[in-house]
This record gives C-alpha cells, sequence and structure tokens, in this order.
C-alpha cells in the first residue's frame, strides 16, 4: 500500500491522490501581527494532557471537516477513486499517473453520537496508477457561509480521469443535490504561478484546505502554490481571484492549510524525504503579503486557532530521528505553536492525519486513516484537552 511514498524521486506530491500522492523567501519578522497570540502567559510551560477517542467510524479517506450551522460535523471524504482513463484526451500527470477516475466521493455529516449520514455523494473521485500506490482524492474540504455549504473538488478535471467535471468549488442544497460556483480548473489554466515544478504538475491542481472569511472563501491549492478567493454572487456563480503566489516566494514548498486569525496563516506539508523541521508557518496579509515566516515543523496538513487565539498544527508525520523520512503511519501528531515558533506536542501517535477543526465543545476532531486505506476505514478521533 505504501510502496508509492518510498520513491525518492517525489518532489513534494501530496499524499491525497493529487494532493497526497507521494503522501499526498519572506524576511522573517520580529513584530508579531495585531491578531496574534503574542503573551507568553497565554502559552502554558508544559504541555496540556490530552484525552484521545474514537467519534466516527465508516469514513471513506476522509479529508477537510467543519462543524456546520446546526451542530453537525460535515466531513470532505475522498471516495475510492474509478476506472475511467483519459489517456490520448488531455495531459496526464506524470510519475504517479495516469490517473483514474469516477465517482464515488461523498460529503457526510456526523452528529453528536458519532453517526454518519449521507449529506451528498457520487461526487468526482480519482486514484493515481497502481504503480504509484492507487491514492485516491475526492472532496478536499468543505466550508459555510451562513446555513450554505460549499466544497472544494481535488480529484476531479480530465488529467485525474474525469473529463466531465472540473477540480472547483461546488454548492450543496439541503436535497443532496449540488452545482459548480467556480471552475478552479480553467482558473489554473489560465493563471499560471511564477514557478511551477514541471516534474510534479497536476494540470487540474489539487486544492487540500479551504476557509470562509465573511462571505467569501479562500483555497490553497499546494501542487502550483497559491491561496485564491472564491466570491460567490447571487446568479449561482463566483468570481475567482489569486490572494498569493505562494511559490514566487516561496518556490514548491507544497502548501496545504490555511487558517485566518486577523491575517491568513499557512502552513505546507513540504517536500520528500520530509525534512524534520522544515515545514513552516507564512503568516499572509489580507491584500496577499507574505509578512513573515516562523515555526519548526513538518508535513503539516491542520491548522487552527483555538477560542485563546492559541495556534495549532497537525502534523501528517513526525520522523522518528533528525535524519529526512518518508510518511510514516502512526507517526502523525497534534501540536501547539508559541508565539515564538517553537512547538510542543500535544497528541502522537496520530494514524496518517488529513485535516483537522475544533468542535463547540472546544476539542479537537481529526480526520485519521485518511490515506491510502479501504473504503469505510477512515475515522475521525476527538482529541480534548485538559488544561
Amino acid at each position: 500500500m505504501y510502496d508509492a511514498l518510498s520513491r525518492p524521486r517525489y518532489r513534494g506530491r501530496l499524499i491525497t491522490g493529487a494532493l497526497f500522492a507521494a503522501l499526498l523567501s519572506a524576511a522573517a519578522c520580529d513584530k508579531p501581527a495585531p491578531n496574534e497570540p503574542a503573551s507568553p502567559d497565554l502559552i502554558n510551560t508544559k504541555a496540556p494532557t490530552a484525552t484521545v477517542t474514537t467519534f466516527a467510524t465508516g469514513l471513506d479517506n476522509p479529508r477537510g471537516l467543519k462543524f456546520g450551522p446546526d451542530g453537525g460535523l460535515y466531513v470532505a471524504e475522498g471516495g475510492s477513486g474509478g476506472a475511467n482513463s483519459t489517456i490520448g484526451q488531455c495531459e496526464q500527470v506524470p510519475e504517479v499517473g495516469p490517473y483514474t477516475g469516477g465517482y464515488t466521493a461523498r460529503i457526510s455529516r456526523i452528529d453528536q453520537w458519532g453517526n454518519r449520514a449521507t449529506v451528498v455523494d457520487g461526487l468526482p473521485s480519482s486514484q493515481t496508477s497502481p504503480e504509484s500506490g492507487g491514492l485516491v482524492s475526492g472532496v478536499a474540504d468543505v466550508a459555510f457561509i451562513g446555513h450554505t455549504l460549499y466544497a472544494v473538488l481535488a480529484g476531479a478535471g480530465c488529467s485525474h480521469g474525469v473529463p466531465d467535471v472540473p477540480n472547483g468549488v461546488i454548492r450543496v442544497t439541503q436535497d443532496g443535490t449540488w452545482a459548480m460556483i467556480a471552475d478552479l480548473s480553467a482558473f489554473l489554466a489560465a493563471h499560471p504561478v511564477a514557478q511551477p515544478e514541471e516534474e510534479d504538475f497536476e494540470p487540474d491542481g489539487t486544492y487540500y484546505s479551504m476557509v470562509t472569511v465573511g462571505n467569501e472563501l479562500y483555497a490553497v491549492e499546494p501542487n502550483h502554490g497559491e491561496i485564491d478567493r472564491i466570491i460567490p454572487d447571487h446568479s449561482g456563480g463566483a468570481t475567482v481571484r489569486r490572494l498569493v503566489d505562494i511559490s514566487a516566494t516561496q518556490g514548491h514548498i507544497v502548501p496545504t492549510v490555511l487558517a485566518r486569525h486577523g491575517d491568513f496563516y499557512v502552513s505546507n506539508l513540504g517536500t520528500f524525504p520530509l525534512v524534520p523541521g522544515a515545514s513552516t508557518i507564512l503568516q499572509v496579509t489580507p491584500s496577499g503579503h507574505v509578512a513573515r515566516t516562523f515555526g519548526h515543523l513538518t508535513a503539516v496538513l491542520g491548522l487552527v486557532f483555538d477560542r485563546w487565539g492559541r495556534l495549532y498544527a497537525l502534523e501528517n508525520t513526525v520522523c522518528p530521528t533528525a535524519d529526512p523520512c518518508f510518511p510514516t503511519p502512526g507517526t502523525g501528531a497534534l501540536v501547539r505553536v508559541k508565539p515564538n515558533g517553537d512547538v510542543e506536542t500535544v497528541a502522537s501517535g496520530l494514524m496518517f492525519p488529513t485535516a483537522m477543526t475544533i468542535g463547540p465543545d472546544g476539542a479537537f476532531y481529526v480526520s485519521v486513516n485518511g490515506l491510502g486505506f479501504p473504503a469505510g476505514a477512515g475515522e475521525v478521533t476527538r482529541i480534548a484537552l485538559g488544561e
């Protein structure tokens, strides 16, 4: 299952299918942002104790997750790929391609007791070649504007074996139907970044995470290296604009996750093999300026602020030694990032975590078994902190 993760030629391909298909410089500034926690008394001198329990099971390669206005936990799922090939129809993905695609991805709602219900299914899903592990991507993340559910697709597009549906942002209605509001495959093709990585290039992109800011959505594209702004309109469409081309200043760092706390904060997976401490956090202003970089992290796939403004990161893999490593089962960790960039481990031993959110109860909810596992093997783990 994990043969693809040991190939040394991979240069930052993400292990969530396109995003994870091998797992899936700005000047530093010492002055903290106005909304950034800078007071040492906000951070405990020792790491809090954590209680880790299984909250939900029966998921298909779970990825991004958010609590909805109804109190339910909505989970994006990658699905199980498909058998459709587009060889000869369009540009294919190098190294881990050609992809095959289908319509096996979905979005689930988890109630307070951990029961799963399907919100919408039959969404695009794709998988890499058998030689590269057959890793899957589908729905990457979900977000709400008011009571309206949106999702960003990562497993669609012709280069992923799904020629009829592009990667993009969809709006989901309460009756389980959906409509595309933003064609992000087309946006990427029309607006190339400054420093694309030719040996690791996904024509349709591999969007990974998405957040809501007011009535707008912001999504991170790791393979090209950018944050895009999606502005839904009343006609059922949306305007797409680039907030920042991360590749222009940072190169091919594979940015994956985004959080908002006054400014934007984005972190990255990095390239393979993983170098311990090489992942960083970029502080990006609302105008798209990279203000500073900080943190010493590894393979980050989740980033959230708690109710006190403290920053937490989810590391997919923690290398067992100081030497570079490849994604390793059972080494994922939740860490707290201090204002000076130091980190402290809150919970460890997580099995291939792929995303996280904070619930109304203050606990962390983490998608696990989200990479390369059979259908139904995905779970959501709840991590409650004892301060």
